[in-house]
């Protein structure tokens, strides 16, 4: 957690839409809220925690930052650009990188009533599906109306393409993700799809097409995640 000083002039007017606006601005969006006093969202103690995640302009705005050229850009930049937001709102600023211990993203994610379990154990997000890219969280000391959750599940009406859409049932409705089968798979010539474009099986996901990801940016993620 960074600890920031409540030095913000908007902090008597700060509201969900203010913060949606401040984080457009940056390339993210709000991904949802919860109140931990009576959501029971694990490690707060009162007042509103707000979700920020990469939106469709994010990938522009990263390439064009300093970080963009050092090592781990992404996190250095969400590091810098949502503990500023943390500065100037009046909040404290969390992120799902950096421990251990890690901060308790998935409970906080569950807790808003905007994410779900899918049927592959992954999470998915009511407007972005299973593109899912946390980069950090706001937590501020006030309680301010947030959207109400949404119900039931996307999945609830879904054909879920996402349990039988990867080539080696790495992701599949049966067991827990087989990552030793993923990460052979994208070791392959046939693996080189998922590489360029992403996961074939969180792609299927008929939401996922509201993330409007860039090609570009999930083939650095699966860099990231399997570095030749």
């Amino acid at each position: 957690m960074t600890r920031q000083a409540p030095a913000s002039a908007y902090k008597a007017a700060i509201s969900y839409g203010w913060v949606g606006r401040v984080a457009h601005q940056a390339g993210l969006i709000t991904m949802g809220a919860t109140h931990p006093r009576t959501s029971g969202a694990k490690g707060l103690d009162g007042g509103t925690l707000v979700l920020l995640g990469a939106g469709p302009g994010f990938w522009p705005v990263l390439k064009a930052a300093p970080e963009w050229n050092g090592p781990d850009p992404v996190d250095r930049w969400s590091t810098r650009v949502i503990g500023q937001m943390a500065l100037d709102l009046g909040a404290d600023a969390h992120f799902p990188f950096g421990g251990p211990p890690y901060a308790p993203f998935i409970d906080w994610a569950l807790k808003s009533g905007r994410t779900f379990s899918s049927p592959v154990g992954a999470l998915v997000h009511d407007t972005v599906g299973m593109m899912i890219s946390y980069r950090g969280a706001l937590h501020f000391a006030q309680e301010f109306e947030i959207p109400e959750a949404v119900a039931p599940s996307p999945c609830t009406t879904c054909a879920a393409p996402c349990t039988s859409t990867c080539p080696v049932g790495a992701l599949n409705d049966q067991e827990f993700y087989d990552v030793g089968a993923c990460h052979a798979h994208l070791s392959t010539d046939e693996g080189q799809t998922c590489m360029t474009g992403g996961c074939l099986a969180r792609l299927s996901c008929p939401v996922s097409a509201g993330a409007n990801r860039d090609p570009e940016q999930s083939a650095h993620h699966m860099k990231a995640f399997h570095p030749s």
